[in-house]
């Protein structure tokens, strides 16, 4: 969707294009899948623009950028519907990334520790943490076309997740009680893998970060989108329309 595009390179699963978009400079990075890489792309993306790299020091004057998650999700919520927009308002870490950074400040543990309660949750797993989307930001993106997420970010794909090919889960009931946990008449709205890591990396380094979910399944329901490709191009399409709106 481009006007032009000046810089492209790619390594692994990081594919980078700076470009611009109706007189926007944007650049468009993708992740991968999960916390893990979340982590890395953090880390570089802050130290491109906040430390010298000829002199390893941190810069003086600190630079914050403005990082949207453009993704797909599946629905938790029977209501939700099938090729609907959500931007996450509030996320939980399944993952463990954040307890590796001095993050308590940052964190929500009045939602969290009535989470594992409700959750009957497993010591040996990691501890839910809770973070939220940058408020100027995420209320720039959201729109009548967009309902407002209570989103979880999941450690994998598979088990994690409730899905069952050969292995048996260790709590089959586990999506079911996500979907009857509510904090502040809030209810968790959906499932994917990098939302909370975004979130807690941002707030940590100084930066803005919101998420946007296309969903593309309701796992309540069991129900599919049709043509899961047309709804994530035009999430991609508005995301970046409202990213020529947002003032500098």
């Amino acid at each position: 969707y481009f006007d032009t595009i000046e810089h492209k390179i790619s390594k692994r699963e990081f594919h980078t294009q700076t470009g611009v978009y109706k007189g926007k400079r944007i650049t468009v990075l993708s992740t991968g899948i999960g916390t893990d890489n979340i982590d890395i792309v953090f880390n570089e993306l802050d130290a491109l623009v906040n430390i010298d790299l000829e002199t390893r020091k941190v810069k003086s004057n600190h630079t914050s950028l403005n990082i949207i998650r453009i993704g797909t999700s599946g629905a938790i919520q029977s209501e939700i519907p099938i090729d609907s927009f959500i931007v996450s308002e509030l996320a939980i870490g399944f993952d463990s990334l954040l307890h590796f950074y001095d993050s308590k400040d940052i964190q929500f543990p009045q939602i969290s520790e009535p989470l594992m309660k409700h959750l009957d949750w497993n010591k040996d797993k990691s501890t839910p943490y809770v973070v939220s989307f940058d408020k100027k930001l995420g209320r720039h993106m959201q729109s009548d076309l967009t309902s407002k997420g209570f989103t979880i970010t999941n450690v994998g794909f598979y088990g994690p997740q409730g899905r069952v090919l050969r292995l048996p889960l260790s709590d089959a009931n586990l999506n079911k009680k996500i979907a009857s946990f509510s904090y502040s008449d809030k209810k968790i709205t959906n499932l994917e893998m990098e939302t909370a890591g975004i979130y807690g990396m941002a707030k940590l380094l100084g930066h803005r970060a919101v998420s946007m979910n296309a969903m593309i399944a309701n796992r309540a329901t069991g129900k599919f989108s049709d043509n899961p490709e047309k709804t994530v191009n035009e999430l991609i399409k508005y995301t970046l329309d409202k990213i020529v709106s947002y003032p500098d």
